[in-house]
């Protein structure tokens, strides 16, 4: 193995991306600086935090958050995603029906334009799951287990998936049966939003009477999943089956009940009159991860890329179609984002997308902070290549080198080893490993196309490269 040390302090560098491919280069740049453009005043009374909502409000709401939180941590915001997902965490609250705030700005206040009193507040049913989900995101990514272990989290989990669920008539066997609006304050006034939106069952907002959204159902299922994998985590493998079930049967209600086999779509809500109703996708299914059937996904995502959606949905789309396998349609939303003629693209979610698209999708980067691995697949469909560096990630910091689809180099900057796995699309049976030939493992992806891959342990200050031939590929 190859040891390096440099110069500089890596804790103070940020993270930087460089390419053959220019355009995207110059579109990381842009979301970069943008980016930080939004990162909060230290002396603000909130603390620690970005903005992750309109960016007249000086705020951040839990839907933005969650979603453009990787991206957060990657930019090295992780004093601000942890004040922010805590506050979210400590204002859940049985005067709320078990709700936090949607929405905080940087007075440390739950938002005016959002919020009035305990009873009277806007609200979307989906944010609860979202938030939970997030904070599991940011335990595997950081390693930080404060995010699954402080007390706060471990509240707002256990009510989250237990009396919040419970609150909001949310079981798996009453989506289609509970009413449009529950807990509205008395008396109530259908044309005042805190009344007619505290508990929206989806995130599509402006639809009327809507009893349950499709996102509201993946969102239940991923938030019971990621309760189980939480549990796993500490040890706790009985509690954690009883809730991947109780997560599989809002799954199978989504593939039973709101699958359209006649048009191959997914309906978008289920509306009082007791009937299912079509609108334009969502990318809710996709970013929940709640869709395992790979024959709907396909046309789900080209039904997605059929549609002229708004700029906060369309900033969860580079992610979501590099890691579906749609990757030239992936870099055609991060040109599209960057662009400035696109309108809106100055909203906080879409700089974060397109960092997180670069990082997690184009480079395949991900973490996962119970094997203190980091994993890598250059998802580029071109012989170019690309390098992120000073990438903070489970308490290190890396750079990464693509250099073609056959040929990846890690160097690990920090003072922390991590194990990692270097994954190829193709059939590989061997690699090397800085020259040292290797045997490969193989793995099918969800797309079931067979990747190849090598696990190798790196030390702080040390250089590896693994090479695969596509001379010998099967």
């Amino acid at each position: 193995m190859t040891f390096l040390f440099y110069g500089f302090s890596a804790v103070s560098a940020q993270v930087s991306f460089t390419s053959s491919d220019k355009d995207l280069e110059h579109a990381f740049n842009w979301a970069k600086k943008t980016a930080l453009s939004y990162k909060g005043a230290n002396t603000d009374p909130v603390g620690p935090w970005y903005e992750a909502a309109l960016p007249s409000r000086y705020a951040f709401c839990m839907r933005d958050a969650a979603h453009q939180s990787i991206g957060a941590e990657i930019l090295g915001l992780s004093r601000e995603n942890l004040n922010m997902f805590t506050l979210f965490a400590k204002n859940i609250s049985a005067s709320k029906n078990w709700c936090s705030y949607w929405e905080i700005n940087k007075l440390g206040k739950p938002a005016p334009e959002d919020y009035r009193n305990d009873k009277e507040f806007w609200y979307n049913l989906p944010a609860n799951f979202d938030v939970l989900f997030a904070t599991w995101r940011l335990y595997n990514w950081t390693g930080n287990p404060s995010y699954i272990n402080n007390p706060s989290f471990v509240y707002f989990q256990e009510k989250t998936v237990k009396e919040y669920i419970d609150t909001w008539a949310l079981s798996s066997d009453s989506l289609l049966k509970r009413p449009a609006h529950l807990h509205t304050p008395i008396p109530y006034n259908e044309k005042d939003y805190f009344h007619s939106c505290r508990g929206l069952p989806s995130y599509s907002e402006g639809i009327p009477n809507m009893r349950t959204g499709v996102d509201l159902v993946a969102a239940l299922y991923r938030g019971l999943q990621t309760y189980s994998d939480i549990l796993a985590a500490k040890g706790l493998p009985g509690q954690a089956k009883l809730y991947a079930q109780k997560a599989e049967r809002y799954r199978e209600r989504l593939e039973a009940d709101w699958w359209n086999a006649a048009q191959g779509h997914y309906y978008l809500y289920y509306s009082s009159n007791g009937k299912f109703v079509k609108d334009e996708p969502i990318p809710y299914l996709l970013w929940f991860d709640a869709l395992k059937d790979t024959t709907r996904v396909k046309p789900h995502l080209a039904q997605i890329a059929s549609t002229t959606s708004n700029v906060e949905t369309t900033s969860y789309f580079p992610y979501l179609f590099y890691k579906h396998g749609e990757w030239d349609q992936a870099r055609k939303y991060i040109l599209y984002l960057s662009d400035p003629a696109t309108p809106r693209r100055e909203y906080p979610e879409v700089s974060f997308g397109v960092i997180d698209g670069i990082v997690q999708g184009l480079m395949g980067i991900a973490a996962d902070a119970q094997t203190t691995t980091i994993s890598t697949l250059f998802r580029s469909n071109s012989k170019g290549a690309a390098t992120v560096t000073n990438l903070p990630v489970l308490q290190t910091r890396i750079k990464l080198v693509h250099s073609s689809c056959y040929q990846s180099t890690v160097f690990n900057l920090g003072k922390r080893s991590f194990k990692w796995r270097a994954i190829f699309s193709g059939n590989y049976p061997r690699a090397t490993v800085n020259g040292i030939p290797k045997a490969t493992k193989k793995q099918a992806n969800p797309q079931g196309k067979m990747t190849s891959w090598i696990e190798v342990d790196v030390k702080p200050g040390m250089q590896i490269k693994v090479d695969v031939n596509p001379i010998f590929k099967r």
